[in-house]
């Protein structure tokens, strides 16, 4: 039986980038016995069309420890995947499920043993414009980073 402790030990308030500047929300670490519960509360998606074209969104923990930009490319300070194993793609520790998103909004909560919650204050939390594929090498094809958050400790 899974016991959780609700007390966060890290999280990352996201922002959307110039182009998709309504994203908002929280990304929460909780450290539990069994690995760190991750828990995503985000709104301001962009929607789709119809049913059929509803947001599906690459969602990972990226080694970079800023949200800044390049000014060619939004949020390119973000840098790739955190991969501290050197694993292939979609083996990183930061490679996450993806976010759904549901008239705009998406909620996620699941367990990961990749990493633990404190590793990971001083990365990023990025979000992209299209589902990783995770297959393609080195990062899975999620197209634009449209929203991100540095992680701090609570």
């Amino acid at each position: 039986m899974f016991k959780a402790n609700y007390k966060p030990n890290s999280a990352a308030d996201i922002s959307g980038g110039e182009n998709y500047p309504g994203i908002r929300g929280r990304v929460i670490f909780r450290q539990q016995k069994n690995g760190v519960l991750v828990t995503a509360d985000i709104y301001g998606l962009p929607t789709g069309e119809t049913g059929c074209d509803s947001g599906v969104f690459g969602f990972h923990i990226h080694e970079g420890e800023d949200c800044g930009s390049n000014g060619q490319e939004p949020f390119s300070n973000t840098k790739g995947h955190y991969n501290p194993g050197d694993c292939p793609h979609p083996y990183h520790a930061g490679d996450l499920p993806p976010l759904f998103e549901n008239d705009g909004y998406a909620y996620m909560s699941f367990l990961t043993n990749r990493f633990t919650a404190t590793e990971i204050i001083g990365r990023t939390v990025v979000i992209h414009l299209k589902p990783d594929d995770f297959h393609s090498q080195p990062s899975g094809n999620s197209g634009e980073k449209i929203a991100c958050g540095v992680i701090k400790a609570l």
